[in-house]
């Protein structure tokens, strides 16, 4: 089994924990995250994500309301 299908089938609670341990960048037992570990947690999350949740509960989703103004709009009226 591939490392994307590892990943595409996760329980939510292995999920959940590879995402936790991102946000803080240790393990639930305290320990530091390597910069390697982060990477693969990152990877695996996101392609978790990828697969299974709609485009607005992923990590990164800017909704469409959030796109760039126009120059115009971004001039602060005095």
């Amino acid at each position: 089994m591939s490392f994307t299908d590892v990943a595409k089938n996760l329980d939510l609670p292995t999920y959940k924990k590879l995402k936790t341990a991102i946000e803080l960048g240790k393990w639930p037992t305290g320990i530091a995250l390597t910069q390697e570990q982060k990477a693969i947690c990152l990877e695996a999350t996101l392609t978790y994500e990828a697969a299974n949740m709609p485009p607005e509960s992923r990590t990164g989703y800017m909704d469409s309301a959030c796109k760039s103004k126009s120059n115009d709009d971004l001039i602060i009226k005095q």
